[in-house]
């Protein structure tokens, strides 16, 4: 066994010194053999001897070490203090940056020492997370759908009613389906059932056991009849606490009063702030408004964006500030033709038999009493 593995050794020195005596040697296979096989020219082959083979755990030693430099210089971020690089484990807690999504840090201190050089970086990104929100068009617009035919509301006031009671807004047709259905009863609310005031005083206080309980759409309405009064102070206190509530109409009022300066001083930036927050939450006329803002500072890109979505939900007039921005070569042919189908279809998507019986009832009613006066 030694000698054949002194001769095979012997062989291969000879193959790598004389590579004419290789290709000798492999005509020497029988025809049948060699023809099995494809003919390599060895004469081509480098005449200095190759590098010694390495054994098969150093080579998964050596790709296991690639592989760990490969993690380590493509690792997450995230995963450890931007500022002092711990890593997050289970006593090390990161927090991200409170206004971008770029770093994370485990302490205020941390957070504090790499302000300086994070300022930049995260008011660049900040912004961007900002306009991807702003311009991400909502499901639906601030109203929602009625509670009782679950059937989008209409942006006109005057086709929905806001109950004081529970503070929902029933639309029209599931109103006066209520008021048919009971009509040898004593109405009450179609949605809690129950029974309707019969007096202004009697509104008023159940409106206010809501405003007492934090609810949102009470303390906006309750804040808009303040502010009818003139009682914006008092207007203002309420739209403050109901817009910290997330409701968007409070936004949308709150920047009518810095716009304006009624019971606070005059503010742009706070103004565009609670828009912006109101057309966030699908408040329409708030994103018509910034649309008109951003025309005026010459960005006229987003102020077209902001039509585009608004007249999804169904308003107006921004169909037709779209249409005169078309006329002076702002926004494509295609980007209006798209608004007016989705305007079309948020009108068409608020409509039906039921409401269209009632509109019927009230401009008859209407169109009634006019005559009798």
């Amino acid at each position: 066994m030694q000698g054949q593995e002194a001769s095979w050794t012997k062989e291969k020195q000879v193959q790598i010194q004389d590579p004419e005596r290789a290709r000798k040697s492999h005509n020497k296979i029988s025809p049948v053999t060699r023809s099995n096989y494809r003919r390599v020219d060895h004469t081509t082959l480098p005449t200095t001897a190759p590098l010694e083979r390495s054994r098969p755990t150093e080579l998964l030693f050596l790709l296991d070490a690639l592989v760990q430099m490969n993690n380590d210089n493509t690792a997450d971020t995230s995963s450890s203090c931007a500022s002092c690089g711990i890593a997050a484990v289970d006593d090390v807690k990161l927090k991200e940056c409170d206004d971008c999504d770029l770093v994370k840090y485990c302490s205020d201190e941390c957070k504090q020492n790499h302000k300086s050089q994070h300022k930049e970086a995260c008011k660049k990104r900040a912004a961007e997370l900002r306009d991807e929100l702003l311009f991400s068009e909502p499901e639906s617009s601030y109203l929602g759908d009625c509670p009782i035919c679950m059937i989008p509301l209409s942006l006109d006031p005057e086709k929905s009613t806001m109950m004081s009671c529970c503070s929902k807004v029933i639309c029209d047709g599931c109103s006066h389906a209520n008021k048919i259905r009971e009509a040898s009863l004593n109405s009450s609310c179609p949605f809690c059932r129950e029974l309707l005031p019969t007096t202004m005083e009697e509104s008023e206080k159940r409106r206010m056991k809501r405003v007492e309980v934090n609810d949102p759409a009470a303390m906006t309405q309750w804040g808009l009849e303040q502010f009818v009064k003139g009682n914006y102070i008092t207007a203002f206190e309420h739209f403050t606490t109901a817009a910290g509530l997330g409701d968007a109409m409070a936004h949308y009022q709150l920047a009518g009063l810095y716009q304006f300066g009624r019971g606070v001083e005059k503010d742009k930036q706070k103004e565009i702030r609670h828009l912006e927050q109101a057309a966030i939450g699908g408040h329409p006329d708030a994103r018509f408004n910034l649309g008109w803002n951003e025309w005026n500072n010459g960005n006229t890109e987003k102020a077209v964006q902001h039509w585009i979505i608004s007249a999804a939900q169904g308003q107006d007039e921004s169909i037709k500030n779209l249409m005169f921005a078309f006329k002076e070569g702002k926004g494509s042919k295609d980007d209006l033709a798209a608004a007016l189908r989705a305007h079309q279809a948020a009108v068409d998507a608020t409509k039906s038999p039921h409401r269209e019986t009632a509109e019927e009832y009230y401009r008859s009613k209407d169109n009634s009493n006019t005559e009798d006066c």
